[in-house]
């Protein structure tokens, strides 16, 4: 598994720790992930996440997972975001095809 927010795409930075006497030795900075589940409108199901906070306040500000989604455009989504914006497109055009009769 990834260490990689599944919403805004954060990953794992590397840089060095600098001693008193100037040492440098590598390091790695990690994001903050965590594992939540968010309500799908349109699915109708939770569906399972890892993302930092930064993602889910944007989740928030945006009105919700699939407002997100639906108002991000698919070359700024991970691949694990577009894959879950293609099925909840699909699921809002089904839902919308059997309310039009």
């Amino acid at each position: 598994m990834t260490r990689r927010c599944d919403i805004t795409g954060k990953k794992v930075l590397s840089g060095n720790n600098v001693s008193h006497a100037n040492n440098k030795t590598r390091r790695r900075f990690l994001p903050n992930l965590q594992d939540s589940s968010l309500q799908s409108d349109a699915l109708g199901v939770p569906v399972r996440l890892r993302v930092t906070p930064r993602g889910l306040s944007t989740i928030e500000h945006k009105g919700g997972l699939d407002a997100f989604l639906i108002s991000t455009p698919a070359r700024k989504l991970p691949a694990a975001a577009r894959a879950l914006k293609r099925r909840v497109m699909r699921a809002q055009a089904r839902k919308s095809t059997k309310a039009a009769p």
